[in-house]
């Protein structure tokens, strides 16, 4: 070990070799299918203090750990559109806030039960309250439900929870000043600067970024560095305010979110943003005494339990009063089932009071590594999972007109033509089927964005998710002619035709496959039509230009 540590004292050699066990592990989980964050998690264990005892340039770490959530916070903001806070405000707000009443009463009465001190029992149901929006933004983003209505409903109630959180951990940091100002001052203090934040947020918005960011597009390199200059300024400015540096990178994105270039300004950072958060990972490990938790262990699990079971089930009976489908409440209710490094911050607050001991410290720390990494799986396989319990969660779920009527508009007629999927693909079908007003047809997506675009358009849209194993109850496809999936999934594709097979659908049925692999297998499963874009965009050009020129 005295050789790693002599290596490791320098920098440069510190980080060549943590990026060396990073490209390893990362190796290793591939080869055994595990997520790249529960890799990650593992490296921020191997070179902690408990360990190998790598990390010494902590400061250096924490500041890369600090820029990774300002750029993933910035691209979450990024990609929010302003169009459909209205939609999901009221239900991220009533369930951020409900879950938050609710786990920390629950959490409360678990910690007396299992003999902690009343103080102390504050402290862990506090603690089990607030979910890691750095994880859920990271495992969204990589199975590309950002834009989805579950994923924007997690988003908005997480945003409920940091403010939350952020408002403990300043009556907290009065205590531990001294009470040096009223508490009631610092917070409104706090309250103000972030109305005056926002407020600078929503000028430069309309009339600073849209010329600035016209202008630096010329050179997209410059565009890309301004971006992550804009996102680090805000999250510094949020941190100096009182507020979390999340919600002021978060702020950043939102006020780029109507730019013409926010697409390429976020292609080109989510590299940048995946190799940062390896840093938030490696932080979280090299601050964790394994030697101080190992005695918690049973305890741990009691509170895992809790937190992996007991959150997303309160998240479930909010959103089904609400009149939120099943399936809805559960993928948004995965999303809480882990806890935050904000509850690390704030257990490590209550210790510098002295409100509680090192051991419960401890406890929460090794709660926040079982939560995080079995959480991690039940998001990646959170499809499989509702339909394997999917009878089950029936209790949830309100009977009657639901919620999720706001992103439908529902006409069960016939249709001639269904499309599912509407990105470039799908509007360009819809666009061509317009040209021909004797074809009636309805489009699907799940992306509320793109739900009220159409429902502005006068088209006929219906709110779903290719995903969705109770997708064909939802849609009219029984008395239509033709459906077509852009969706380029290829396990989603088989999951449609099996689907369809068993339906007895009699029309046609067009898959797309983007390569020359899914071809053959969706052939080879019985797929009928295959569209393959590329090559359909590549025989138009011949027949449309190249065709007609003389060589």
């Amino acid at each position: 070990m005295d050789w790693i540590n002599s290596i490791a004292a320098t920098p440069f050699y510190e980080f060549a070799i943590i990026l060396a066990l990073a490209a390893l592990l990362g190796a290793v989980g591939q080869l055994l299918k595990q997520p790249l964050i529960v890799m990650f998690i593992a490296l921020g264990v191997i070179v902690g203090p408990s360990v190998l005892d790598i990390v010494q340039s902590k400061e250096n770490i924490h500041l890369l750990a600090e820029i990774g959530i300002a750029v993933l916070l910035f691209i979450v903001g990024l990609k929010l559109d302003l169009r459909i806070i209205q939609s999901v405000g009221k239900i991220a707000l009533l369930t951020g806030m409900g879950q938050v009443l609710f786990t920390s009463f629950f959490g409360y009465l678990i910690g007396l039960a299992l003999g902690f001190s009343s103080l102390h029992s504050f402290y862990i149901a506090v603690a089990l309250t607030f979910s890691s929006t750095i994880i859920i933004v990271k495992l969204l983003s990589d199975k590309k439900e950002i834009d989805s209505l579950h994923g924007q409903i997690a988003i908005g109630f997480l945003i409920v929870q940091d403010i939350v959180v952020i408002l403990v951990m300043i009556v907290l940091s009065a205590i531990q000043r001294g009470g040096d100002t009223p508490l009631s001052q610092d917070i409104i203090q706090t309250l103000l600067a972030g109305v005056g934040l926002l407020g600078f947020t929503l000028v430069a918005m309309k009339w600073i970024l849209p010329q600035l960011t016209a202008y630096l597009a010329k050179s997209q390199e410059l565009l890309t560095l301004f971006s992550i200059a804009w996102a680090v300024a805000l999250a510094s400015g949020g941190e100096l305010i009182g507020f979390s540096g999340e919600v002021g990178a978060f702020l950043a994105g939102m006020s780029l979110a109507s730019s013409d270039f926010k697409e390429s300004i976020s292609n080109r950072l989510v590299s940048l943003r995946d190799f940062l958060l390896l840093f938030f990972f490696v932080n979280l490990g090299a601050n964790l005494d394994l030697s101080i938790i190992s005695g918690q262990i049973h305890t741990a699990i009691y509170f895992s339990f809790f937190v992996l079971i007991g959150n997303p089930i309160i998240v479930l009976i909010i959103m089904g009063a609400m009149g939120y489908r099943k399936r809805t409440a559960f993928l948004a209710g995965l999303t809480v089932a882990q806890i935050s490094e904000f509850s690390l911050i704030f257990v490590g607050l209550g210790f510098a009071v002295g409100h509680i001991t090192s051991e419960i410290v401890g406890l929460i720390t090794l709660v926040g590594l079982i939560t995080i990494a079995l959480s991690t799986y039940l998001i990646l396989y959170s499809h499989q999972i509702f339909e394997f319990i999917s009878p089950a969660l029936s209790i949830f779920e309100r009977k009657g007109k639901l919620s999720e009527h706001e992103y439908i508009n529902i006409k069960f007629q016939k249709y001639d033509i269904i499309i599912i999927g509407l990105g470039r693909f799908g509007n360009y079908i819809a666009d061509t089927l317009d040209e021909h007003t004797e074809v009636s047809y309805v489009g699907i997506d799940f992306d509320p964005a793109i739900i009220k675009a159409w429902k502005t358009q006068n088209r006929n849209i219906i709110y779903g998710d290719i995903a969705d194993p109770e997708l064909l109850e939802q849609i009219p496809y029984q008395k239509s002619k033709i459906i077509i999936s852009t969706v380029t999934d290829l396990e989603l594709s088989k999951h449609l035709l099996k689907a369809l097979k068993q339906g007895q659908y009699e029309g046609e049925i067009f898959i797309t496959a983007l390569t020359e692999k899914d071809y053959k297998l969706l052939n080879d499963f019985g797929a009928k039509h295959i569209l393959r874009v590329h090559t359909m965009a590549a025989s138009n050009f011949y027949n449309t230009f190249i065709q007609k020129i003389k060589f």
